[in-house]
């Protein structure tokens, strides 16, 4: 009997941050030539990705869908959309409300913020009981200084061991912590609900968000899981171009990652 190819639901999605130091309109006009399935809006300092009456206008035009947003949760964006990180996950959920996005993206709070890390578990699942979005939270790393690691997150950079039904799992981030990123999908299941796909090394302590096939994490072996399993999460690429010699070089990059997602997300069965 012939092998037969099944291809998954799971739509393609381009992060924003994968043009910069492009901005934001530009993500939406190279998603449309290109043919991803969407957009992932990374909140950040471009002030387009803050203003959801702007981006509203972008999906129109564009004829591109925005199927996730990123909360501003970065160390660099920690003044955007205000200073209270509740006030920036009701902010982010409202966004994916009104512009039909799926899916939040959070990362776990800093140890610093004390009352945000003591309620982070307890606040999602309340917002979880009032909207039909996802809060998928992200696993990330420890960092590494003077030979020993340091945790800024808490309760810890790895979600896998906590409750919190929906994750985010990004395959640089696994190439930092030096994770078994086959082995979290499994522990994972059905809680792996988005994925960040992108390549790394992880030789040193650089989130390097290479395209896809250029590092050593198991990028088309995740991928061919998904489409195994029957994933119906988004596969949002989310690569490092800024040191594209040319535009046509990140282009060229961006359309590599997309052709990497689509063929294995084909799983021969």
């Amino acid at each position: 009997m012939a092998d037969v190819i099944r291809v998954p639901n799971a739509k393609i999605a381009l992060s924003t941050a994968s043009v910069y130091p492009e901005r934001t309109p530009d993500a939406f006009e190279l998603a449309a030539r290109l043919g991803y399935d969407g957009v992932e809006i990374m909140v950040g300092a471009d002030p387009v990705s803050q203003d959801i009456d702007v981006i509203e206008r972008l999906s129109d035009h564009y004829e591109v869908p925005v199927l996730a947003i990123h909360a501003p949760c970065l160390l660099v964006t920690q003044r955007v959309w205000g200073r209270d990180p509740w006030a920036k996950l009701v902010k982010a959920q409202k966004a994916a409300e009104r512009l039909g996005a799926s899916t939040v993206v959070v990362h776990p709070p800093f140890r610093w913020q004390r009352d945000y890390a003591r309620d982070f578990e307890s606040g999602l699942a309340r917002m979880r009981d009032e909207t039909d979005v996802t809060f998928a939270v992200e696993n990330m790393f420890p960092l590494r200084a003077r030979g020993n690691d340091v945790v800024p997150y808490s309760p810890d950079w790895n979600p896998i061991d906590h409750d919190f039904p929906q994750v985010t799992l990004d395959l640089s981030h696994t190439a930092v912590s030096g994770s078994d990123a086959m082995e979290m999908a499994v522990k994972l299941g059905d809680r792996l609900a988005h994925l960040h796909l992108a390549d790394g090394v992880g030789v040193t302590n650089k989130d390097e968000h290479l395209v896809p096939g250029r590092g050593n994490q198991p990028c088309a072996q995740m991928l061919e899981r998904l489409a195994n399993t029957g994933y119906s999460g988004l596969v949002v690429l989310e690569i490092n171009t800024r040191k594209a010699a040319s535009r046509t070089e990140r282009i060229d990059d961006l359309a590599e990652g997309l052709a990497f997602a689509r063929l294995h997300l084909a799983a021969s069965t």
